[in-house]
């Protein structure tokens, strides 16, 4: 065999893999595949029809969120028996006939609760036997549909959860529960949302879809060939330039795909026989894209499906969750360009020639600084300029910067008409030239309109993440609509204009095909966990996992995570990461923060539930199962194993990010109290990843021994921690006497809360002791603001007990009951800042610094 055969079937099985865990294998020729194809459009068009203004406008098609979810699950079950073979040896290029049966009864079974919705409003909570019918035959639809499209894992946790609605009596007793009639299982789990069509299903409906199409048109457009391009232009001369290239480009990439298997291939194919080329072995180049692509979901503004899910799970807004999620991303990336560094330091490495254009440095830095400014002054002008005309012209301001917006457009493809479409060289070829930065940045600019626009509707506008990615959706369609034909016009016009429409329409009907394919997968995995969720509302399982995981892990908060943090990986060997995200959240989130309040650790909601999402995504690389890590090395032609295990050496800097962030959660950006104090965090964020990254990789400025990475690892720790050593120091709180309360409540400002060591006996009997966070409303005395929170107490010299607490009041959802005993009030006490801490760290750091040095001045002379 040939080596063009090779990689020909190397790129085939690439291939295979994309889509039997994207997009579905199956491709049928003739009526079916038409059919096929016209479903998937369909469900796009549902989608972009549902998420708009119009039928609110037109009253017309008006669907509530109920139908929405129904209609959207029944496309995707549909399309899950049609695009997905049941087994490797089952057909690919036609549809068995109990496929389209299986197809049939799956989506009316989803679709059951909009034809009849009005019969079953008349019997919610008592279904007749046709709705158990239906539900049965829904959820054993579901969850063959599952395996198809994502596997056995998810179908078997689903499938085990249900086991356990049903044989709760005949559990161990620390799990055990009442049980469930098949009834109320199958009302609960499909008639309802607390299930299935819960909120899970809800946010894939709203959310989800409109960022998947966004992301595939972006992708259709040309936008994932022109980020690597861009990529490489800028960083392949450098020392391992392509490992950095592919390190950016999987980075910009994460704005098209929430896939990391997809991010790989998108990027990969390109950057990963370049890094071969330059002289990293084969499952080192595979794994430098693996570590980049999974990290493209962690990578804002858009963050991959599970990151909409903690919008409704959290209770903030997306932009919310983007603030909290920036810093660790973008240190999580700034440390993968500097373990490629090293790498390229250890091995000698060399980066690709770069053409000369003539210029000089400071004619270089010159240009760099004049396109800063002028970014940075025609985005405070867009910004006040538009305040400005929205308080003269109201929302018809709205079609002033749509009109601005398109003649920016119109300019910016009427400039990249001057310069050639970029091509996708080959990397195999014996001389690989670096493209000019220049030409190639200019070339696609308006590639980056719709992503202005989607992080403008976001940010500024504050809308919806789901009418963010409407508008945006809209911009990108008119762009893959008219971007050839207007290149096409402003280089020759004539023939090729009417050409280049043709082939806008045809690109604009696959990107929504290819957009509605991408979200079988998700889908269908939302309604799976869906009975994850169901499960645990209908048996109460949550409590009980509170009581099981403290078991465990003895109380200790730092077990706690480690238990979770294997849990998430486990799962996420097989579960895809919006699913594995689903199941390990619900059932570990409220455990951790609970917990956590009873040894005196208040732990934001937010952060748990990243910690989740990281080790959920960091599964797509962890051997053996990683699929990420089959990608790489079948296009670096590696071992996948060898791969895998490479790739999370290098995400071990993302692995202790969650850690971190739980124990300071000024990483997350919270309770950052000005400038200075968010410059010295992210200062202090960056260095201590930097060396992190430097002590796994066991090279700094040298190759580093033992006692110097072991040093490192301390420097990093008290970077990212500084609290650690300074608690030691000076003690962060003192506790005042529970009889102080009144006063000390008195004393809070407007807005601030107490921090209340309570103790009491729970509905279950279990005496408990743990931290209250108790807001404080308005109010003239301390008494009285205690009152408006919901809480009576009765103070007396020997205790303070709780009298009432106010049913559904901040008292009551801070923890506080009956009979509890208020035990002390804690303060923070007038101490240094902790940030002094970085002082004598970095002066460790330098005196490390100065031992390499000298060595590595010692290895020159040899």
């Amino acid at each position: 065999m040939s080596q063009d055969d090779t990689y020909k079937t190397s790129n085939d099985d690439i291939q295979e893999l994309v889509a039997q865990s994207d997009s579905g294998a199956r491709a049928p020729a003739g009526l079916p595949g038409k059919l096929l194809w016209a479903v998937a459009l369909a469900w796009a068009l549902f989608q972009l029809w549902y998420a708009s203004p119009l039928p609110f406008m037109l009253d017309i098609g008006v669907i509530n969120d109920s139908k929405a979810r129904a209609v959207h699950l029944a496309f995707a079950i549909f399309l899950a028996y049609t695009a997905y073979p049941a087994l490797k040896s089952s057909p690919r290029f036609h549809i068995p006939w109990h496929d389209w049966l299986f197809a049939l009864a799956g989506a009316f079974s989803a679709a059951y609760l909009v034809i009849f919705e009005s019969q079953l409003a008349t019997r919610s909570g008592a279904p007749i036997t046709a709705d158990i019918v239906v539900a049965v035959m829904g959820m054993l639809l579901l969850l063959e549909a599952t395996r198809r499209a994502l596997g056995p894992p998810l179908m078997v946790v689903a499938a085990i959860f249900l086991t356990y609605t049903f044989a709760g009596p005949y559990m161990p007793d620390v799990i055990a529960h009442k049980g469930a009639s098949l009834a109320k299982a199958m009302s609960h789990q499909w008639l309802t949302t607390e299930g299935v069509f819960g909120v899970a299903l809800g946010v894939s409906t709203s959310f989800v879809f409109l960022f998947v199409l966004f992301g595939a048109l972006l992708e259709k457009a040309g936008a994932g060939n022109y980020f690597t391009q861009v990529s490489f232009s800028l960083l392949g001369h450098m020392r391992g330039g392509p490992a950095k290239a592919a390190v950016v480009s999987s980075g910009l990439s994460g704005l098209i795909s929430g896939s990391s298997i997809a991010n790989v291939v998108t990027t990969g194919t390109f950057t990963i026989p370049l890094m071969k080329r330059v002289g990293f072995p084969g499952y080192k180049a595979g794994a430098v894209e693996v570590a980049a692509s999974t990290n493209g979901q962690l990578t804002p503004p858009i963050m991959g499906a599970a990151a909409f899910l903690m919008v409704e799970y959290v209770g903030i807004s997306y932009i919310e969750v983007i603030q909290h999620a920036i810093l660790p991303a973008l240190i999580s990336y700034i440390a993968l360009i500097y373990i490629v560094h090293l790498e390229a330091l250890k091995a000698g490495m060399q980066g690709l020639e770069k053409p000369h254009d003539g210029r000089t440095l400071a004619q270089k830095l010159a240009t760099w600084c004049g396109i800063v400014v002028g970014v940075c002054l025609l985005s405070l002008g867009l910004y006040y300029g538009f305040g400005w005309t929205k308080e003269y012209l109201g929302n018809a301001s709205y079609w002033l910067m749509a009109g601005v917006i398109l003649v920016a457009y119109i300019l910016l493809v009427r400039h990249a008409a001057h310069y050639p479409d970029l091509q996708i060289d080959d990397p195999n070829a014996e001389i690989v030239a670096l493209p000019r930065t220049g030409p190639t940045v200019k070339s696609g600019l308006y590639f980056l309109l719709p992503v202005f626009v989607l992080v403008w509707c976001l940010t500024v506008e504050r809308f919806s993440p789901g009418l963010s990615a409407f508008w945006a959706t809209v911009f990108m369609i008119v762009i893959v609509l008219t971007h050839k034909p207007l290149k096409a016009q402003f280089r020759t016009g004539g023939e090729t204009f009417i050409a280049g429409v043709k082939t806008g329409f045809d690109d604009l009907l696959e990107g929504l095909v290819t957009g509605s394919r991408n979200m079988i997968g998700i889908g269908v995995a939302t309604a799976a966990a869906g009975i994850v969720v169901g499960t645990v509302t209908l048996t109460g399982i949550g409590l009980v996992m509170t009581e099981f995981v403290e078991f465990i892990s003895a109380g200790n908060i730092m077990l706690m995570l480690l238990f979770t943090a294997a849990i998430s990986l486990l799962l996420g060997m097989g579960l895809p990461t919006t699913a594995n995200y689903i199941v390990v959240s619900t059932l570990m989130a409220p455990v951790i923060v609970t917990l956590g309040a009873q040894q005196g650790l208040i732990v934001p909601l937010i952060a748990v539930h990243l910690f989740v999402f990281y080790f959920g995504i960091l599964a797509d690389d962890t051997p053996p199962v990683g699929l990420a890590a089959f990608a790489a090395a079948a296009i670096a032609r590696s071992d996948p194993i060898r791969t895998g295990v490479q790739g999370f050496t290098y995400d071990i800097r993302t692995a202790v990010l969650p850690f971190m962030f739980i124990f300071n959660t000024e990483l997350l950006l919270i309770g950052i109290e000005s400038i200075p104090h968010l410059l010295i965090t992210i200062t202090s964020a960056v260095i201590a990843m930097l060396i992190f990254a430097a002590a796994t990789q066991g090279y700094w400025l040298v190759k580093s021994r033992w006692y110097e990475t072991l040093m490192l690892l301390l420097i990093a720790f008290t970077l990212f921690r500084p609290g650690f050593w300074w608690d030691e120091i000076y003690p962060p709180i003192t506790t005042a006497p529970p009889q102080q309360i009144e006063a000390l409540a008195g004393a809070v400002p407007e807005g601030g809360h107490l921090m209340l060591q309570a103790e009491g006996m729970t509905i279950d009997g279990d005496m408990v002791s743990k931290l209250v966070r108790l807001p404080l409303e308005a109010g003239d005395t301390g008494a009285e603001r205690l009152a408006n929170t919901g809480l009576t107490l009765s103070i007396s010299d020997d205790a303070v007990v709780v009298d009432l607490v106010g049913f559904g009041s901040p008292a009551q959802e801070a923890g506080l009951d009956f009979d509890w005993q208020i035990l002390g009030i804690q303060q923070e006490t007038d101490r240094p800042d902790k940030q002094w801490m970085t002082l004598p760290a970095l002066l460790l750091l330098a005196g490390l610094a100065m031992l390499q040095l000298r060595r590595r001045r010692q290895q020159t002379y040899i």
